[in-house]
């Protein structure tokens, strides 16, 4: 018997995992493919992190404990996995992603700078965005490692005791007297609580989610850039550009990946089934990608060097689900992170933890419940 099992052991449920091991708890982590895996919604080498949050600024308190336990981890486990580089919300000036962003700084003491198009080509040499928008500039944006994170967050949790066990998708759970079954390919567990971190999963294990948990198919493409210089870490921020050809995020060339770029939802393709998800990526997706880089950084429209899809899986409002079940009280759920989501896995493995100890309160998410109102 398991004080707690966590369904998902990916960039969630991994911190999930090792934040309750850290508490004492004797925890279970159940994973339907291995981890980390390229299946989901944490592959792709690099998320984006950053403060000038322009989804809102809600989420900046969360932010800045993320950095922290990100920086935790590293100490924890000898891994570089959050870099700086400083990065720039990028938009029309009036637009919410430049108001949004400046809101956040002004609201939290963040400074911040903002720049118009001509001064972000001048001073960062790989971007070419029209001179008519501008940007909101953070020193302390960069991108964190995410299969690197899982990894660390994984071996950690069970250097502290707990079990993690893969390929072993769940076939059905229920609520008992004593707490709950989970019944899987691999074995039945039991356990006081249940966590669920299952990203595009979590509409097929809990039902009531699976309105308000849309998975959406995603495409990330990397280049070789024409030239490599101005595409360092040290000498490109990471962006997230609103733009006349859409909305685009990116990355310099982690450890000589080569420059890395997403549209937001790219061709609109939604996922019925994420185990039907189409994982082969097509001319039009290269295209549609190809056409950002082509605009505004057209010295990395070099030779591609890979492309992938993933999945978002979004909720209505595009903020996060962090609540209890909706029916059952030793039941929690963390889901719908709506894309922007893997940079505050770090802190969400603790505020999972913290629910499960009955002590979330600390953490004012009460915004982001199922909470009559809000859908």
């Amino acid at each position: 018997m398991y004080d707690v099992i966590v369904i998902g052991v990916g960039g969630m449920g991994s911190a999930t995992v090792y934040q309750l091991a850290r508490s004492g708890c004797r925890v279970l982590g159940l994973e339907q493919f291995t981890v980390p895996h390229a299946f989901g919604s944490s592959h792709g080498s690099t998320r984006i992190i950053r403060l000038a949050y322009s989804e809102g600024p809600q989420y900046v308190p969360l932010l800045r404990a993320a950095y922290r336990y990100w920086r935790e981890l590293e100490e924890v486990s000898g891994e570089s996995i959050l870099v700086v580089t400083g990065g720039l919300d990028i938009g029309p000036p009036d637009s919410p992603k430049v108001e949004n962003s400046r809101r956040s700084c002004l609201e939290h003491g963040i400074p911040f700078e903002e720049l118009d198009g001509a001064e972000v080509n001048r001073r960062f040499p790989g971007y070419r965005i029209p001179e008519s928008l501008r940007a909101i500039y953070q020193a302390d944006s960069g991108y964190v490692r995410s299969e690197v994170a899982i990894r660390a967050h994984a071996a950690a949790a069970r250097e502290l005791g707990a079990e993690i066990v893969t390929e072993s998708p769940v076939r059905r759970w229920e609520k008992r007297a004593s707490g709950f079954r989970v019944v899987t390919a691999s074995g039945t567990y039991e356990a006081g609580k249940l966590v669920f971190t299952a990203g595009a999963w979590a509409g097929r294990l809990v039902p009531e989610l699976a309105p308000l948990c849309q998975p959406e198919r995603q495409t990330m493409l990397w280049t070789e850039p024409l030239n490599a210089a101005p595409f360092e870490p040290e000498r490109f921020p990471i962006f997230v550009l609103q733009a006349p050809l859409g909305r685009y995020y990116g990355f310099p060339s982690d450890r000589g990946e080569g420059f890395k770029i997403g549209k937001y939802h790219l061709r609109v393709q939604p996922v019925p089934d994420p185990d039907r998800l189409d994982r082969e990526c097509s001319p039009e997706d290269e295209a549609g990608v190809r056409e950002g880089i082509a605009a505004y950084f057209p010295q990395a429209n070099g030779p591609t060097r890979r492309i992938v899809a993933c999945m978002f899986t979004t909720s209505p409002d595009e903020h996060f689900i962090l609540d209890r079940h909706p029916a059952m009280d030793d039941a929690f759920i963390a889901a719908g992170f709506s894309g922007h989501g893997y940079k505050f896995c770090s802190v969400i493995g603790r505020v999972m933890a913290d629910f499960c100890l009955g002590d979330e309160g600390k953490w004012g998410v009460e915004g982001f419940g199922v909470g009559e109102g809000r859908f």
